[in-house]
C-alpha cells in the first residue's frame, strides 16, 4: 500500500480506537500525530524519544492523553485493554505500552 492508503487505514483504526475508549468509560485528548524532524531531533536530545525514525514523522503515529474521572492514567495495567484493542485492530498496529524497554503508554501506531 501507498503511504497515503497506510495512513488513511490508521486514521479510521484511530476512529474506532476513540470510539472504544470513550465506550469504555474513559476520555482522552489528542496529541501529536505529524511530527517534523526537527521535533524529533529535540525529543532525541532530551530523552523523550529513542529514535530519529518515528512514525510521527509518517504520520502513521498518535499520543493520546487518557483519563478516568477526569486524571490522567499513566498505569499500565489499566491501559491494557486499550492497548490490546488497538494491536487487535490490525497485524500492523503497535502500542507502545507493549514495547519491551521504552514504555509510551501514550503511544499508538500503524507500523509499515
Amino acid at each position: 500500500m501507498s503511504l497515503r492508503t497506510e495512513q488513511e487505514a490508521f486514521t479510521k483504526d484511530v476512529i474506532k480506537l476513540l470510539t472504544f475508549i470513550f465506550d469504555s468509560g474513559f476520555t482522552c485528548t489528542m496529541g501529536e500525530v505529524m511530527r517534523t524532524a526537527e521535533q524529533q531531533k529535540l525529543y532525541v536530545r532530551d530523552g523523550r524519544s529513542k529514535t530519529m525514525n518515528s512514525y510521527h514523522l509518517k504520520k502513521l503515529a498518535i499520543d493520546l492523553n487518557i483519563f478516568k474521572n477526569g486524571v490522567l492514567i499513566y498505569d499500565r495495567a489499566t491501559l491494557q485493554p486499550i492497548g490490546n484493542y488497538w494491536t487487535q485492530l490490525s497485524s500492523v498496529n503497535q502500542w507502545g505500552g507493549n514495547w519491551k524497554s521504552f514504555k509510551d503508554l501514550p503511544h499508538f501506531e500503524r507500523h509499515v
